[in-house]
């Protein structure tokens, strides 16, 4: 969203900030390789929808021809939908939707998070055309500029919990 993205401020006078006007939006729809963290996006100014999830599973099957793809979904109705699943069946790509409410399941939610730290926090930035540069820009060079980053985040490492027997404490 083309706004006020605040970091962190804390100070004795008060100070204002820049920010932006409007309500505009860019809608960035990824996925993203577990194993090379490649990013394959689509990108609009309109809205997320079915036609969008569609576009992304063609650029998929297109980047990985004969590779099995399994794709790792919420649970946002537009993913949910007959054409979504159809197509998917006729592209030979698997759709797995996790749990309600565990998008901490995702790895693509650590990459958005790392984006809007890189790119919206604390910045100000005139115009939408500029805002979008900088988001695309950032999507574009991640691997050069932030590898070490993405490694450290983009781990497939998860914390599992043990059921502990009833005599252990």
């Amino acid at each position: 969203m083309f706004a006020p993205f605040f970091g962190y401020l804390w100070c004795f006078t008060r100070l204002f900030v820049r920010t932006p006007h409007g309500r505009q939006r860019l809608n960035v729809l990824g996925a993203l390789d577990a194993i090379s963290k490649e990013v394959v996006t689509v990108i609009n100014e309109t809205y997320i929808n079915a036609t969008t999830v569609i576009e992304l599973l063609f650029k998929l099957a297109a980047a990985n021809p004969n590779i099995p793809i399994t794709v790792i979904l919420d649970n946002a109705r537009y993913q949910r939908c007959n054409a979504v699943i159809e197509c998917a069946q006729k592209l030979g790509v698997e759709l797995l939707f996790l749990p309600s409410y565990s998008p901490n399941l995702n790895l693509i939610e650590r990459l958005w998070k790392l984006i809007k730290k890189l790119v919206l926090a604390s910045r100000y930035y005139p115009d939408f055309k500029s805002f979008r540069g900088s988001i695309v820009d950032c999507l574009e060079t991640l691997h050069e500029k932030h590898e070490e980053e993405l490694k450290s985040l983009l781990t497939l490492k998860f914390q599992t919990f043990k059921k502990l027997n009833s005599q252990t404490k």
